[in-house]
């Protein structure tokens, strides 16, 4: 007996056995039958489609490689199926072995019906990669809806704890200012400190999940002076660090349509990661050079130089070489950032390691024009 045909006479029974076993799996107890089931029948229509469609040496080759075209270009049921299952609450691995029960659940009825023959070689090949492929859809599109939720969570959990970590903020400097006595005031400090480096934390995490939403970092560019914007951060970063020398010389018209509060940000990045991993007893340098249609700026520091592996992949989100190990109060999405804050004002940022400094180059264009992506030299 033909497979499709098979599947198309005994579509009930293999639906069955579908339902059964993903009742069986943690997430599938409370869900209804329609639930269960849902979309296993147009998978296995899909299935018949794909059997009965004539397939080249080429289309072959894509389809073992989970690269096959779709017969039909609209969202599959493989695709929707793992949308409601990852909505559903099961994980990959029980979405996975659902497959593979449907799998071994067709071909064992289907054997069955063959006796006292044997299952037609091709057909069963032909099943296998259909099944192949609609498991490989489904699992990206359960993986995408997966990163979704998950970075919908952190952006909802990011802005919502601004308003009681504000609380505490306010609370702290209104401690400190009642000079209370020498232990209340230093109290008051450990606070206020702490706070600043938990809503930098959060700074990074909200703008992290923005770029991975699809929405960007959010520019509100005007009139600006980066004379005035860097010296100010420069101040704060010395007041911060006082047992570490930071200079700064500029040079030029500084003047553009930048987002002011962004390249506060991109500089105080920069320096903290120069201080963070640069020789302690040597100077951080930042120069501001203004030229015909940009600005330039370069945040130089001493110290070992940074492996070519490490900083083909330092803009890169969560990503560390072995010789920048984690540091307390880092999601080591800082140079990420950067380079998010750095392309959104059309600009570029490159980096460059050799004995015995390190520099990280930003160019920003006055006007938006586009310069090239961000790279690692």
């Amino acid at each position: 007996m033909r497979l499709t045909a098979f599947i198309e006479r005994d579509m009930e029974a293999i639906l069955v056995e579908w339902e059964t076993f993903a009742r069986a799996l943690p997430s599938g107890g409370s869900l209804n039958v329609a639930a269960l089931r849902n979309h296993a029948k147009q998978i296995l229509e899909a299935v018949c489609k794909d059997i009965a469609h004539e397939q080249t040496r080429d289309e072959q080759a894509l389809k073992s490689k989970g690269l096959a075209v779709p017969l039909d270009a609209r969202e599959t049921a493989a695709q929707t199926h793992a949308l409601l299952r990852a909505r559903d609450g099961f994980d990959v691995n029980q979405m996975a072995s659902e497959y593979r029960a449907l799998r071994a659940s067709v071909l064992r009825l289907w054997a069955d019906v063959c006796v006292p023959g044997y299952p037609d070689l091709q057909e069963t090949i032909r099943f296998n990669e259909a099944i192949d492929q609609a498991l490989c859809e489904s699992i990206l599109f359960f993986s995408a809806e997966i990163d979704r939720a998950r970075n919908l969570f952190l952006g909802i959990l990011g802005h919502d704890m601004r308003n009681p970590l504000n609380a505490i903020q306010l609370t702290a400097h209104h401690l400190k200012s009642l000079n209370a006595g020498h232990d209340v005031s230093a109290a008051a400090g450990r606070l206020i400190k702490n706070g600043a480096r938990m809503k930098s934390l959060l700074d990074d995490l909200t703008d992290f999940n923005r770029t991975r939403l699809g929405l960007g970092i959010s520019i509100a560019a005007s009139e600006t002076d980066l004379r005035q914007v860097f010296d100010d951060q420069i101040q704060e970063l010395r007041a911060a660090h006082p047992e570490r020398q930071i200079t700064l010389d500029v040079d030029g018209d500084l003047r553009g349509m930048w987002d002011a509060g962004r390249l506060h940000q991109l500089l105080g990045n920069l320096v903290q990661n120069a201080l963070r991993y640069g020789t302690a007893d040597r100077p951080v340098g930042v120069v501001l050079s203004g030229l015909e249609s940009e600005v330039v700026f370069r945040v130089e520091n001493e110290g070992t130089p940074i492996p070519s592996q490490t900083l083909a992949q330092m803009f890169e989100p969560l990503s560390r070489g072995e010789d920048r190990p984690h540091e307390e109060g880092s999601l080591g999405l800082g140079l990420y950032i950067c380079r998010e804050i750095t392309l959104a004002h059309g600009g570029s940022i490159f980096a460059h390691s050799t004995e015995p400094k390190t520099t990280f180059t930003v160019r920003l264009p006055r006007n938006g024009r586009t310069l090239p992506a961000s790279r690692s030299e």
